[in-house]
């Protein structure tokens, strides 16, 4: 077996990783064909990692352009202990207003701590931010993982 195939994350690890951390580096091809990398809260839905931005932003002008973007989610802070999962996607750009704003109460709840649900006049104001708010899909092309952590010390 190879060291490659050693340090692979299995789906459940891949799971665990992505629901315990809290950023995302979601990298598009910028306007002058440079890599635009930036940090952005995430929720995972059905397997597949969601965000949202202003649909006037950098990242959404780059996705629409060219859908293809790296996602890339690491944890670790010495070579030993560093776990990550990048995934090459498609970019989908979600625009409908109510599914926008479901999007993110749903990135509320994670991100808020204590709370369940988002009612009342937060809803409302999750709803207010949905007109100039788009959330992205990102399919799953290709996916590389590792974990250090298995390679028992050694390189």
């Amino acid at each position: 077996m190879s060291r490659r195939d050693q340090i692979k994350l299995s789906s459940d690890e891949q799971r665990e990783l992505l629901e315990s951390e809290r950023v995302v580096i979601v990298s598009s091809l910028g306007p002058r064909g440079w890599p635009h990398s930036m940090p952005m809260w995430f929720v995972i839905r059905d397997g597949t990692i969601w965000i949202w931005s202003y649909a006037k932003a950098q990242k959404v002008r780059n996705l629409e352009r060219d859908p293809r973007a790296t996602l890339l989610v690491e944890t670790g802070r010495e070579y030993t202990e560093l776990r990550g999962v990048m995934i090459e996607a498609e970019a989908r750009i979600h625009r409908d207003q109510d599914v926008v704003a479901e999007f993110g109460g749903e990135l509320a709840v994670r991100y808020s701590e204590g709370i369940e649900s988002v009612e009342g006049d937060a809803a409302e104001a999750l709803k207010a931010q949905a007109a100039k708010r788009v959330a992205i899909s990102f399919e799953p092309v290709r996916t590389a993982t590792w974990d250090h952590r298995k390679l028992g010390g050694t390189y």
